[in-house]
């Protein structure tokens, strides 16, 4: 197997999560103009990764680990923010475009930034990471003024990307917090919790959001009478999709955690934004319910920001304190500035490649 050095991994756990996360927003607002469900599209996806983790473990290519109370809690907590998070997200995509979303994301990275010396040992950003916080703010002002939906709606347009915002940041800053606390002996830990925790809330969110009573009436609208036959009548394209999004949403669990055990709750929170670049541009070829070129400049405004983003150190009497379960973790203030520094080039690299 290849060996990566500490800096390989940071680099190839950002490439790999972003490819993800960025692929996967475009994937689901495609599925939910065939299936407008969000929350039975989410719990299929977790169920489909449930089936694929423990279809591996019982051929022997894939080792899981096994239940135990004590990580239950933890992830229990961090669940009931992921599950409301991703309906959120969902919800987002269902009444907005893509680009709410991306800057409802892009104002989390300022607010993780003043959580992360509270709770997880890091000094207070410099001057400099200030100022491209500042600036994704900025953009995110500019996206809002040019946005037809809050022109028409005033904030209640905002409403499901606010609450996707607050949620996010918690999610952030425990998840960090959790992956340095949850000694798990394999990869496959963090992401078997999830998503066992996860299904079930989300059908709650199913029933509430009345999605069982629309799904009834497609099924009436296609003249069937059972799950099956709906799926024999739906296109193919569709199809495909929810295909697609169970496999790069099992792909975004292993590279988020992966990921998220690298670096910074911030810097983790930033990846998050700036990977959506690719999004943005697929988006405006595909799909007709995009910002305008006012908004699209003003979004490029909060990328370009992330892209002069630092992460900060952590204070000397935290040294040492991040991943226990990961042997690569750098253990100085110097091992942490190599590995922001590859970052922060990957960052700009990852920006201007999609532009």
């Amino acid at each position: 197997m290849l060996k990566l050095t500490p800096n390989g991994e940071v680099v190839a756990s950002v490439i790999s999560y972003s490819l993800c996360s960025g692929s996967l927003v475009l994937i689901n607002k495609l599925i939910l103009h065939y299936l407008p469900f969000p929350s039975l599209v989410i719990v299929t996806q977790l169920l489909s990764s449930i089936f694929l983790i423990y279809g591996g473990n019982f051929f022997g290519v894939m080792p899981i680990d096994g239940m135990k109370m004590e990580f239950l809690k933890p992830y229990l907590i961090y669940t009931v923010a992921f599950s409301t998070g991703v309906y959120t997200n969902m919800m987002c995509l269902n009444q907005a475009n893509v680009e709410t979303v991306i800057v409802a994301r892009a104002l989390s990275p300022l607010i993780v930034s003043f959580l992360d010396p509270i709770f997880l040992g890091r000094e207070l950003p410099s001057r400099r990471s200030i100022f491209a916080l500042c600036l994704i703010v900025v953009g995110a002002i500019g996206y809002a003024s040019t946005d037809e939906a809050f022109k028409t709606q005033g904030w209640h347009a905002y409403f499901w990307p606010t609450l996707y915002l607050g949620i996010i940041t918690f999610e952030m800053v425990y998840g960090k917090q959790i992956v340095r606390s949850v000694k798990f002996l394999t990869v496959s830990g963090p992401v078997q919790y999830t998503n066992l925790l996860g299904w079930p809330p989300m059908l709650a969110f199913a029933q509430f959001g009345g999605e069982f009573e629309r799904l009834e009436e497609m099924k009436r609208s296609y003249d069937v009478d059972s799950n099956w036959a709906l799926i024999g009548k739906l296109p193919t394209e569709s199809i495909a999709l929810v295909v697609m999004g169970c496999l790069v949403g099992t792909g975004i669990g292993y590279t988020g955690w992966w990921c998220r055990g690298k670096i910074s709750a911030t810097s983790f929170t930033l990846v998050g934004v700036l990977n959506k670049c690719i999004t943005v541009i697929v988006n405006l070829l595909i799909w007709d319910q995009h910002a305008s070129p006012m908004g699209i400049m003003s979004l490029f405004v909060c990328l370009i920001g992330g892209a002069f983003y630092k992460q900060a150190p952590m204070r000397k009497d935290k040294v040492g304190e991040d991943s226990p379960f990961d042997d690569q973790t750098p253990t100085s203030d110097t091992d942490v500035e190599m590995n922001q520094s590859n970052i922060s080039d990957l960052t700009k690299r990852i920006a201007s490649s999609k532009e």
